[in-house]
């Protein structure tokens, strides 16, 4: 199974170079993934099942398409069991990101995974054993202060505000962790495993889930499949395609600084099919302007630390 808009963004296009080109796949690729929390929104069963549904569809494309690539997908044992946990953990942390969003809304759902940073910077330095980057800190930070200033003013926010940075906490130890897998394995193989190991821990964990947190019915509407066939291939599949293909054109540190553009990608969506913004009171403007704050200069940061490191080589 194959999106045909992979195979149109693939081929060569008249008068548009290869940078452009890339360029343009990856910011396709950001707004797909943007997309995912107003997917999360009109989906109308709860985030357990919506995860174990997205899984499901993801894991079966993406084995297809490893068997028409005749992709390598043999491994050890001992990293199977590792790329499961991995997907485990991705598991829990997408449950935790719609489950923000059904308690609350998706800008706030949004805005409380910007603090991925701010936990990355606490949870990097311990796994990793390096130090602690202060000024990585103090940024995320800055997005806490943010979510907090939205916390203090909107209270109805609250279940969504604190399930969402339980997210954030789980979603920052998910490139951690992959980080020692990527060294050794290819990204493609990575992926297949991790979202197969995510599906099976959640269908062993979704009865115990649904117990304490039951649902109204079990299968999904006409209107479901649908947005969850775009969730799995469009937001997953071809997103992630996307970004491989850009790859081969442009550094993986403008790939990684492009991402931080997702959740604004993500609000501004929402004010456009949800009008979110009739909803939201200035608390949430100056929240949202706290966590902007800090991803312009965060990549403001990056992006001058990246000139110094390639003006020397240039220079030799």
């Amino acid at each position: 199974m194959w999106c045909p808009c992979a195979l149109f963004l693939k081929r060569p296009w008249p008068k548009v170079n290869n940078l452009k080109k890339a360029f343009i796949q990856l910011h396709i690729a950001v707004l797909l993934a943007g997309l995912t929390g107003i997917l999360g929104k009109l989906i109308t069963l709860n985030e357990g099942l919506l995860v174990w549904y997205r899984l499901l569809l993801t894991a079966v494309s993406l084995w297809i398409l490893a068997l028409i690539r005749r992709q390598a997908i043999r491994l050890e044992p001992a990293d199977v069991w590792r790329i499961f946990g991995v997907g485990s953990v991705a598991a829990l942390h997408w449950v935790a990101f719609y489950g923000s969003i059904k308690y609350s809304n998706v800008s706030v759902g949004l805005l409380c995974f910007s603090s991925i940073g701010f936990f990355t910077a606490l949870i990097e330095p311990l796994l990793l054993r390096h130090r602690v980057d202060f000024v990585e800190l103090l940024l995320g930070l800055l997005v806490i202060a943010g979510i907090f200033f939205i916390f203090k003013v909107d209270p109805h926010y609250k279940t969504g505000i604190l399930v969402g940075l339980v997210s954030s906490l789980l979603g920052s130890l998910f490139p951690v962790l992959n980080k020692r897998l990527l060294v050794r394995i290819p990204p493609e193989t990575v992926t297949l495993y991790e979202l197969s190991g995510g599906f099976l821990f959640l269908s062993i964990l979704l009865p115990v889930y649904l117990y304490f947190i039951p649902s109204e019915r079990l299968l999904p509407n006409p209107g479901d499949w649908g947005w969850l066939l775009v969730l799995s291939l469009a937001c997953t599949v071809l997103a992630f395609n996307l970004s491989m293909s850009a790859l081969q054109r442009i550094s993986a540190f403008t790939v990684n600084l492009s991402y931080n553009l997702e959740p604004v990608y993500g609000i501004l969506l929402a004010f456009i099919v949800f009008r979110e913004d009739k909803h939201l009171n200035g608390g949430f403007y100056v929240g949202f302007f706290l966590i902007i704050l800090s991803i312009v200069l965060q990549m403001v940061r990056l992006w001058r630390k990246r000139v110094k490191a390639v003006a020397p080589v240039k220079a030799g």
